[in-house]
């Protein structure tokens, strides 16, 4: 019988900006709507990181300053990297540049072909699977650096109300390294699910085709909005933590792992309720997780984030079975299981 190939993560690289911005001052950019309490309380955010004025802070170059950490991290020569699958956001230096090739030419992957992808803050589980995918079936592709960076922070306007789900936005870049018949920290199985009910019922609502920019709405263009708050909470409020229960389920049944043997959740940052809800129905305890109170939603890297971390801290060693949980809006929700360290 032929052995099965795998797919393991050789390392992690991160970047966050030096800025921070505490509840205290982001209670004040409310207006008192919101008070410090409710943000550290209910929005579950201490303090996240904001771009400062250099170039380092740029969506593009914080993927490439996270990808070129994660070289350092693992001893990868970037010439031995064959495709670079990029999630960072659309919200970029220059928009409608490709941010892989603007990364492969920054980190020195001279041999490495490019492909931006998107689905939001679902992107990075998303892109794990398509770099696998990728790597499985392409019989001359060794090694895919998985990167992007993120500051959809810049877009959140404090004096919205509806926006307030979105006041946890914040900054960064993260990067992952895959490679074939690696043998350790092996990706398993993945599921991802959409409901494009809600496709048009957040983004930037001003600065597109159907609402061009003009003089009479430019000083509110180019912000985040909920275009349809209600449909949009509604049908979240229904669905969400079911769809993500799915995903969790259908990732361990694809992997041939007992969703009993869960040892770390690598969650996005969402509000505190909702983030102990999940640790209940999963029957995880606090310790086997990391709230991302101090840093905030750093969209699609939370994952990373949260991964580097728990490593840093000993919360995943050798065995430590690792689900990675996302969601982004569109919408879509997908989870995907990891089995850290030597594979059986």
């Amino acid at each position: 019988m032929k052995k099965e190939t795998k797919v393991g993560i050789v390392g992690l690289g991160t970047y966050l900006p030096e800025k921070i911005i505490t509840a205290k001052e982001m209670s004040a950019a409310t207006k008192g709507v919101w008070s410090e309490e409710a943000f550290v309380k209910k929005l579950g955010i201490v303090e996240k990181r904001l771009a400062g004025p250099d170039a380092c802070d740029g969506t593009q170059e914080m993927g490439a300053l996270a990808a070129l950490d994660c070289l350092k991290n693992t001893g990868t020569d970037p010439r031995d990297i064959d495709a670079i699958v990029c999630f960072g956001e659309e919200w970029k230096e220059y928009p409608l540049t490709t941010s892989a090739c603007y990364i492969q030419d920054r980190i020195g992957a001279v041999n490495a072909w490019g492909i931006d992808v998107q689905n939001r803050c679902c992107t990075t589980v998303s892109a794990m699977k398509i770099a696998k995918d990728i790597l499985l079936s392409d019989d001359e592709c060794k090694q895919i650096m998985v990167c992007g960076g993120y500051r959809n922070s810049d877009l959140v306007d404090f004096t919205d109300n509806d926006m307030s789900m979105m006041y946890n936005l914040s900054t960064g870049g993260g990067a992952i390294l895959l490679q074939k018949g690696y043998n350790k920290n092996v990706l398993l199985g993945t599921h991802i699910m959409s409901d494009g009910s809600i496709a048009r019922t957040a983004g930037v609502e001003i600065g597109g085709t159907a609402k061009p920019i003009t003089a009479e709405n430019l000083d509110k263009a180019n912000m985040l909005r909920l275009m349809d708050a209600k449909k949009m909470k509604d049908r979240l409020n229904l669905v969400s933590m079911d769809n993500w229960m799915h995903c969790i389920d259908e990732a361990f049944r694809k992997s041939g792992v007992d969703k009993s043997d869960l040892g770390y959740l690598a969650v996005l940052h969402m509000k505190r309720s909702g983030h102990e809800d999940m640790l209940h129905r999963l029957n995880l305890t606090p310790e086997q997780s990391i709230y991302l109170e101090k840093y905030g939603h750093v969209g699609q890297v939370d994952q990373i984030l949260s991964l580097k971390l728990a490593l840093d801290a000993g919360k995943v060693k050798d065995g430590t079975i690792i689900a990675m949980i996302a969601a982004g809006i569109g919408y879509v929700w997908a989870a995907n299981v990891i089995r850290w360290g030597e594979n059986e």
